[in-house]
């Protein structure tokens, strides 16, 4: 049965079950809100489909007969049932309530949602946040059933809407003490050609092993090579952190580490700002209240 079909039928049900109840065609289209005579056609109808009488009329009362009282005593609870779950869905639209499926690369979710996580959460009880981390997150959000993505702006899609929830970022080159120990600190990014760099995998099998550079609007890619290639970006920064290589982080990401002298920073002036990670979604026009809420405590 096709959707429309369905509706009608219900309308053709519920009119019934209404004239049963009010025992008068014109008090059941009053509360309906149609008119007499497309009450009495509904319920001819549904007679005529049925070929059972449902309703004994007069010219003074109208009354169920039994058949059409069987029918009420069925109907009435599936009545009342979808009308609980029609009020139970209305109430969502002012309330954030209900499952939010998020899908960011974990650098992205580790800056621009954790630190806000724990708050939202306490400030809305009755939502449930669902992430998925891929790296290679790029997927057509609909077809996945998410309801928002986290991404770098530059790769956002242009009928998307955007909202930023990190600030502007810059990478960072850096490597542990114990490898510039051994290894001289690169003063030229095409100095990264003679040192052991730690690349990254993304999820689609791509590996990143051309770094970007930029200084005073000359830009400029160095492709790299070293003895780990990791889709991982927490076991990259291990990796960096146990003297294995050099590799290519966040600047917000690995501050405290620099700050810290666990790491040491190198290149840093061939390292431009650039466009941060923004949380995007398709732009229908009843948004859920819960993702509004999300939108709300992660937006910069």
């Amino acid at each position: 049965m096709s959707s429309t079909m369905l509706r009608d039928e219900l309308a053709v049900l519920a009119a019934f079950a209404v004239v049963a109840e009010e025992r008068s065609f014109t008090r059941a289209a009053a509360r309906l809100r149609i008119s007499t005579s497309a009450v009495s056609h509904s319920i001819r109808s549904l007679e005529e489909r049925l070929a059972v009488r449902l309703l004994a009329r007069t010219t003074r009362s109208v009354a169920p007969t039994d058949a059409g009282q069987r029918l009420l005593a069925e109907l009435r609870p599936a009545l009342d049932g979808i009308e609980a779950a029609l009020a139970d869905i209305g109430r969502l639209r002012d309330k954030p309530a209900g499952t939010i499926r998020l899908i960011a690369p974990p650098l992205a979710v580790a800056l621009g949602v954790s630190p806000k996580l724990a708050g939202f959460l306490r400030a809305h009880p009755e939502v449930v946040v669902d992430i998925t981390t891929e790296d290679d997150s790029r997927r057509d959000l609909v077809a996945g059933r998410f309801d928002a993505g986290i991404h770098l702006g530059e790769f956002l899609q242009k009928d998307m809407v955007a909202v930023r929830v990190t600030a502007p970022q810059r990478a960072a080159i850096v490597g542990a003490p114990s490898y510039f120990a051994r290894h001289p600190r690169p003063a030229t990014p095409r100095e990264l050609t003679a040192h052991r760099c730690i690349t990254y995998r993304m999820g689609g099998g791509t590996v990143y092993d051309r770094w970007e550079f930029e200084k005073k609007g000359k830009e400029l890619d160095v492709a790299v090579s070293g003895p780990l290639v990791i889709d991982d970006v927490e076991l990259i920064l291990r990796a960096t952190l146990d003297g294995i290589g050099v590799s290519f982080q966040l600047e917000d990401r690995v501050a405290p580490l620099v700050a810290g002298k666990r790491l040491v920073r190198v290149l840093e002036d061939w390292c431009a700002p650039f466009e941060g990670f923004y949380l995007y979604y398709p732009g229908r026009r009843h948004q859920p209240p819960a993702l509004r809420a999300l939108v709300a405590a992660l937006r910069v």
